[in-house]
């Protein structure tokens, strides 16, 4: 649930069932997060905040409300970008060197490019569309490189090696820039 407060604009409650009182964080995106029990209402929670105001303020670092939109906004152009373009270039990739995954699916994490689950999902973050494509298709080959090898052992680096014989070279340029949006 998403209360709107003038203050500190879009608040994210989170109902926890093992929770007896409430806790204030503050999200990666910036907003202020209240993780509630489950059964408070929307009433005591408005409550709540309204009270908790002057803690909240001084503890808790929290982004001015148009800051939290500017991000939106760019968030929502990044996927709009990335569903686009990254899984038809991780399907050209594959169908390239014979790989085989079940799905591509698109995220926004703040501390990976990318990941590879034993179900043969790769999760592409849309952070990629900010990079230069020669970084994009380093992060996809080295996903897809994951399905031959859960990890990163030698064999896993002479796969990425064997289809971007640069990929060290990539791999430091990518480390200049945020996975986050």
């Amino acid at each position: 649930m998403i209360i709107k407060d003038e203050e500190f604009g879009e608040v994210i409650v989170r109902r926890n069932p093992l929770s007896n009182g409430v806790k204030f964080t503050v999200s990666t995106s910036g907003r202020l997060q209240m993780s509630v029990p489950k059964h408070a209402s929307e009433f005591l929670i408005k409550r709540f905040l309204k009270q908790n105001r002057a803690i909240i303020r001084e503890k808790l670092p929290v982004k001015d409300p148009s800051t939290q939109r500017a991000r939106d906004a760019k968030k929502k152009i990044l996927m709009k970008q990335a569903r686009e373009y990254l899984p038809y270039r991780l399907d050209y990739w594959a169908k390239r060197y014979g790989y085989s995954y079940e799905r591509c699916r698109l995220t926004h994490a703040n501390t990976r490019w990318g990941s590879c689950s034993s179900t043969r999902t790769i999760s592409l973050n849309i952070g990629l569309m900010k990079v230069p494509e020669k970084l994009r298709d380093y992060v996809i080959l080295h996903e897809l490189s994951h399905l031959n090898h859960m990890d990163h052992s030698q064999a896993f680096w002479a796969e990425v090696q064997s289809h971007d014989p640069h990929y060290r070279e990539h791999r430091k340029k990518l480390k200049m820039f945020s996975p986050g949006v």
